[in-house]
């Protein structure tokens, strides 16, 4: 196991929710893409293009969990291909296990499904890194992730 020193430092809470911030910019096009097929058989069902989907209706429920499954099947694969997604690219922050090496997949998945709880929750999950002794977010602190920031490129 690596000692503290060792390690690359955690990142600063706010580098990430900017990071967060930049991913919305891939996930709305996902969202979009995920809501045709929904439009579509909603129209067929009423029979009128005009229509929308309703309010708290079971299709906009469906709508909601397809957009949120498509959002972590990004996340999560982006976590596990490279340890990052679009948005923590410029921010140069990178998701790994408690250990430093890539994080195993069903913790990718835990970490997402208690960070969107966490973001439900006003961020509740966020705000716990300002006081944690590791700067860890609850969501890392229950999938055994971290994110840290990664060095500057050197330039030659």
């Amino acid at each position: 196991m690596e000692n503290a020193t060792s390690r690359p430092p955690s990142a600063w809470i706010g580098r990430r929710l900017l990071s967060l911030l930049y991913d919305l910019f891939a996930a709305v096009p996902l969202w979009m893409l995920t809501a045709i097929p929904f439009m579509l058989l909603d129209v067929a069902i009423s029979g009128d293009v005009r229509h929308n989907i309703g309010p708290f209706s079971a299709m906009q429920w469906l709508l909601w969990l397809a957009c949120w499954c498509v959002t972590g099947v990004y996340a999560t694969w982006s976590w596990r291909r490279g340890g990052q997604t679009l948005g923590m690219r410029p921010w140069r922050l990178k998701v790994v296990g408690a250990d430093g090496a890539p994080a195993p997949l069903q913790a990718l998945w835990r970490r997402y499904a208690v960070g969107t709880l966490s973001l439900l929750a006003a961020g509740i999950g966020f705000w716990w890194a300002w006081f944690d002794r590791d700067r860890l977010a609850l969501h890392d602190r229950l999938s055994g992730t971290r994110v840290v920031r990664l060095p500057k490129p050197s330039r030659r």
